[in-house]
């Protein structure tokens, strides 16, 4: 049976930890794409080195190569005692399944997957929550009237970030013209910047003025590529508005590094808990980022719109689609 909490949620699940494990070194495994990719790995990566600077407690880490390499990381961290073992990437599900089977007593996370297992904690986010907010932006940034997206690797949990960014600028304006495009239908998708920034070319000469990118190292070279144009760019799971400041828009925040913090720092207190949690607006689990290298392109009017559908997500006033619900984006 699986259950369901928020990082903010009051009720406690069943702990997996004991006292003993909960002195283990922890391990990460970082996803295709590398561990400075400026978004998503890095984030967590941020995670894991917050968790050591505040416990003085070291972790291990391994980057992932190629698909072939999931398992035998997965099976080597458990096999050495670390714990918890937590792994960034929904592309890890089957091994997690497979190794979480063989190693009851080990603590083990999937960020972005669920796996339905007595020892795992699957850790999901609400990303077209965030993304509607950055598309509202967006729409009401653009004097185009035109709005774009490059997404990585071509399944439904980016067509999620796409289809609540189209919904958010949809709101701002009905419209706004969108163009999307993914980069590719493998893990190489995650790190070709020179695509990203081709593809961001494109969408450029047909009229886009605002970019948001999900594709991981890839967006490097989509914001790069709206830079150098003098176009807005929208950044990704870390807060990328440092990257280009004066064209960065603002940033769809994800935080996968609380995920890991969080991880690490549950079994090393003796509270690891399984079951799903999901990061929403509502638990800070996603938001827009906000600071000193793009304060001055957002608008007190911008400001207050967004900050208004912030409130209305959480309370319910507005739902954004979910594209994983039905694979489906009808305000595209």
């Amino acid at each position: 049976m699986k259950l369901v909490k928020t990082l903010l949620g009051a009720a406690a699940l069943v702990s997996v930890s004991t006292f003993a494990v909960a002195q283990a070194t922890p391990a990460l495994i970082f996803d295709l794409g590398g561990k400075f990719d400026k978004s998503f790995n890095e984030s967590s990566f941020n995670g894991a080195e917050r968790f050591r600077e505040e416990t003085g407690i070291e972790y291990r880490e391994f980057e992932l190569q190629s698909d072939a390499q999931r398992e035998q990381a997965l099976r080597r961290f458990a096999q050495q005692g670390n714990n918890p073992v937590v792994v960034a990437g929904f592309s890890n599900a089957t091994a997690m399944g497979i190794v979480a089977a063989e190693f009851p007593d080990t603590d083990f996370v999937i960020i972005d997957m669920v796996v339905d297992a007595p020892n795992v904690r699957s850790v999901v986010f609400s990303e077209h929550e965030g993304s509607y907010l950055v598309g509202l932006l967006a729409g009401m940034a653009s004097e185009t009237g035109v709005v774009s997206f490059v997404g990585g690797m071509d399944i439904p949990l980016i067509s999620k970030f796409e289809c609540g960014y189209a919904q958010g600028a949809r709101a701002a304006n009905p419209d706004i013209t969108i163009i999307a495009n993914m980069t590719g239908t493998d893990g190489s998708a995650w790190n070709n910047p020179v695509k990203g920034g081709e593809l961001t070319i494109a969408q450029i000469e047909a009229g886009s003025d605002v970019v948001f990118t999900a594709a991981g190292g890839t967006g490097r070279g989509v914001l790069q590529a709206a830079a150098d144009a003098g176009i807005y760019g929208i950044g990704v799971d870390s807060n990328q508005n440092y990257m280009h400041p004066g064209t960065m828009l603002t940033s769809m925040v994800k935080r996968v590094d609380q995920a890991v913090y969080d991880a690490f720092n549950d079994v090393n207190n003796g509270e690891f808990t399984t079951g799903v949690v999901v990061m929403g607006l509502a638990e800070d689990g996603v938001a827009w980022a906000l600071d000193e290298h793009n304060e001055g392109l957002i608008t007190e009017e911008m400001m207050t719109a967004v900050n208004a559908a912030r409130d209305a997500i959480i309370a319910g006033d507005i739902v954004v689609h979910d594209y994983m619900s039905d694979n489906s984006c009808p305000v595209e």
